[in-house]
């Protein structure tokens, strides 16, 4: 869901070129499944666009390619961490100063959407003011 609202958000504020915007697994739980129906269904209450999305597993080679890499919650940073054997030009960090609240968990993808747009709204100030 974070990759869609964050690509709706700079879209709407005409940003859409000055960004590449992905998400990838930290781990093979979901690589290769498509994007959960729960997770499509609270997209279309909230008029966001998808594509046919697939889940893809983060490799070591994507630290250099990326500026950012925003993790939903801690155990996503020591999976992210791992995976670049640390963090050596901070580009890691969590959407929220907490975990964002987790729908396989909760079941409840709205609480989930209104964190990560939260979220998103705060790392966009953050990238203007750097």
């Amino acid at each position: 869901m974070a990759e869609f609202i964050m690509k709706d958000k700079v879209k709407r504020l005409g940003l859409e070129n000055e960004y590449y915007i992905v998400s990838r697994a930290t781990s093979n739980e979901e690589e290769g499944n498509p994007l959960y129906y729960l997770a499509k269904d609270i997209l279309d209450k909230n008029n966001i666009k998808y594509t046919n999305h697939v889940a893809t597993k983060l490799e070591y080679s994507d630290y250099e390619m990326f500026d950012y890499f925003i993790c939903m919650d801690e155990s996503n940073v020591r999976n992210v961490l791992r995976i670049f054997n640390g963090d050596k030009d901070k580009k890691i960090r969590k959407l929220l100063n907490r975990d964002v609240l987790d729908p396989w968990v909760t079941r409840n993808f709205s609480d989930a959407y209104n964190d990560i747009e939260n979220g998103i709204n705060d790392l966009l100030n953050y990238i203007k003011g750097e």
